[in-house]
């Protein structure tokens, strides 16, 4: 094909525009198709391994083109019919359209991949801890986006992929069922009442999200509006109505997040009707959970990590102290107390700390639980004296140099490391197992916690080694 002066463009060279045909051998972290060609990467957007396709290359980003697909030429038989109609539009699920079973076995591969390729060590994880019951319908918590278009339509919906605009949405299939039956009337009344709307305060100050939780034991459900401002009129009214219309509707809160940030709930709340928190029972325990709780969106998977845990400690220990680093509102700390071990609660939240004491209180184990509130790194080495056992949870980046150098430092018999990204956990996991290292992996449990997308979640537990 010759180009704008005349001269043949080389077809094994890679430019925007470009039609190739090629095959999908793996899938990226974002649930999209990878392929080779010619020695390049090629992200395909909706390409299952296994499978072939005509792709236009778009774009290159360091040593891999984006591109997007242009006709399916071989299908999988791992493929199906995506539950939502808008599966290929939001963002907020990507691995609809393979089946259940399909992303499990990657969810194990890549665990694998990932802890060899970054950590370098070679351990076969477990079988995925999965919930065959529950592939759809799981998720007990969602902050949705609004927003008012100029012709005086609300839109309420997940991001479009790599965007800001709103996929408009009636009904969410991962949502638990008693919190997607009320999508619908709360749109509607929202798109009633004419109040400004606008996630990201381009365009307004108004309402910027609309929070929904429930309780998966329970079934309390608590409605928040996430606002710019406090002065909407009608807040109260809408309020009452919700109140009085669901019977398991035990209250409606007002958060206020005035800042354009990535953040979506602010610090203060305030209550418009009924309580401003709602009660979850966990691993036999009661929870308190208001409008700003991190709590685990499946509940019954948290449920079966934290007695994986309980389990594995028990068997090792029996009773002893442990340090919770990252404790949250107790989830872990609370039923490991309930267990018999004394515990030690470390979290940078206060609010959370506030809750963790407040669940402990509410439990009668406050005579076994101390929570701390400031920076892990600041306090773990001073708790890990005479400790145990180490209970570890920290956000998606991991752990920082100075708490891995503590644990190390004063190493206690067992640790057990939670993560929600594994090429954090293998970085990590390198350090503490490896040469400098004083642990060895006694088993690594992958968790398909999120079914429906490529996350994952795994659970190392180590053991130490020498001193």
């Amino acid at each position: 094909m010759p180009d704008c002066d005349g001269h043949e463009q080389d077809p094994q060279v890679p430019r925007p525009g470009l039609k190739i045909d090629l095959e999908a051998i793996d899938l990226d972290r974002e649930g999209r198709g990878l392929a080779r060609w010619n020695s390049w990467v090629v992200v395909v957007p909706d390409l299952l391994p296994g499978e072939r396709a005509r792709v236009q290359l778009q774009q290159r980003q360091k040593a891999q083109w984006l591109s997007r697909r242009l006709e399916l030429q071989d299908i999988s038989p791992e493929r199906r019919a995506s539950p939502c109609i808008l599966a290929k539009d939001c963002g907020g699920c990507t691995l609809q359209h393979w089946q259940d079973e399909a992303q499990t076995s990657w969810k194990r591969r890549s665990l694998e991949q990932i802890l060899q390729r970054v950590g370098a060590l070679a351990h076969e994880p477990g079988a995925v801890l999965e919930d065959h019951d529950r592939c759809l319908g799981y998720r007990n918590r969602a902050l949705i986006p609004l927003r008012r278009e100029a012709d005086g339509r609300l839109r309420m919906g997940y991001f479009r992929r790599g965007s800001h605009r709103i996929v408009n949405l009636n009904h969410c299939p991962v949502l638990d069922s008693r919190l997607d039956i009320l999508l619908e009337p709360l749109k509607r009344d929202l798109e009633q009442s004419k109040l400004p709307a606008d996630h990201d305060l381009q365009g307004r100050d108004g309402l910027r999200h609309l929070g929904l939780r429930v309780g998966h034991h329970t079934g309390e459900v608590l409605i928040s509006l996430i606002s710019s401002r406090d002065d909407l009129p009608g807040l109260q009214s809408l309020a009452s109505r919700w109140l009085n219309r669901w019977p398991n509707v035990r209250g409606v809160t007002l958060n206020l997040q005035p800042k354009r940030s990535n953040l979506i709930l602010g610090t203060e709340t305030r209550i418009l009707g009924g309580n401003p928190c709602i009660e979850e029972r966990f691993c036999g325990l009661s929870l308190s959970l208001s409008t700003t709780t991190f709590f685990q969106v499946n509940t019954p998977q948290a449920e079966r990590i934290v007695s994986l845990i309980r389990d594995w400690l028990t068997d090792e220990l029996e009773t002893g102290c442990l340090v919770d680093a990252y404790c949250g509102i107790g989830t872990i700390s609370l039923p490991l107390a309930a267990a018999g071990f004394d515990l030690v609660g470390v979290e940078q939240n206060p609010d959370s700390i506030d809750q963790a004491r407040h669940n402990a209180l509410r439990n009668g184990l406050d005579d076994r639980c101390r929570f701390i509130a400031g920076d892990v790194a600041d306090h773990l080495g001073q708790e890990l004296s005479g400790c145990d056992a180490l209970v570890l949870d920290p956000p998606r980046r991991g752990l920082v140099d100075r708490v891995i150098d503590a644990i190390l430092g004063c190493p206690p018999p067992l640790l057990a490391y939670l993560s929600c990204d594994a090429a954090t956990q293998a970085r990590d996991l390198r350090r503490l197992v490896g040469s400098s290292g004083c642990y060895r992996i006694e088993r690594l449990q992958p968790i398909d916690f999120f079914p429906q997308t490529s996350h994952l979640e795994s659970l190392a537990l180590l053991k130490r080694v020498n001193s």
